[in-house]
């Protein structure tokens, strides 16, 4: 056996290894590919746009999922944990309820209500254990002749301001207590 072998017999794995294991990691059937990568745009919220505290329907199209499997629907968004999902409310950052898929992959609209205080733009998305899912969005509106809710709320920051203040006398405090040192250890 030549000094060759041995490293042409390596070089040769080498390049099987690099042609062979991408392929087989891309390899799916056209059934597994569709339960992965749903649609797009598959899921939808009707209206697009709703005032605080207004509802709205998320459903999502044949084909999104498998048949009649558990569906996770979460809605994220500002105070979205005072969203109601098809009438259950919940206590969480993030409110989220579960459904089950028609025969088809589709989920039959689901009626969610926002919060009275809700603004900005809400996302729903809706997976399971065998699908990615699919998202869309809601936006909360101004109520006619209302100014639409933007900055912060000075109440929220009462605390910031408390803090921030009780550090400060802190800081004075010590800065005094060590000129106070200071002009003792002179004397």
């Amino acid at each position: 056996m030549s000094r060759r072998s041995p490293r042409v017999a390596l070089i040769a794995l080498v390049a099987m290894a690099a042609v062979g294991v991408p392929g087989a990691a891309h390899a799916t059937s056209a059934a597994d590919a569709s339960s992965i990568y749903p649609p797009s745009g598959s899921c939808t919220t009707s209206p697009a746009a709703v005032e605080p505290g207004g509802g709205f329907d998320f459903q999502c199209a044949p084909a999104t999922f498998s048949s009649a499997e558990q569906v996770t629907i979460t809605v994220t968004g500002e105070n979205g944990a005072g969203a109601d999902i098809g009438m259950v409310r919940f206590a969480i950052t993030t409110a989220s309820g579960t459904t089950t898929s028609a025969e088809d992959g589709s989920i039959a609209p689901v009626r969610i209500t926002l919060p009275q205080n809700a603004s900005g733009t809400y996302n729903i998305a809706a997976v399971s254990s065998t699908s990615a899912g699919s998202t869309a969005a809601v936006t909360v509106t101004a109520p006619d002749g209302a100014l639409p809710v933007s900055g912060m709320d000075s109440g929220s920051l009462i605390g910031l301001f408390v803090g921030g203040g009780a550090l400060l006398l802190a800081g004075l405090a010590l800065a005094v207590a060590a000129l106070l040192r200071r002009g003792r250890a002179r004397r």
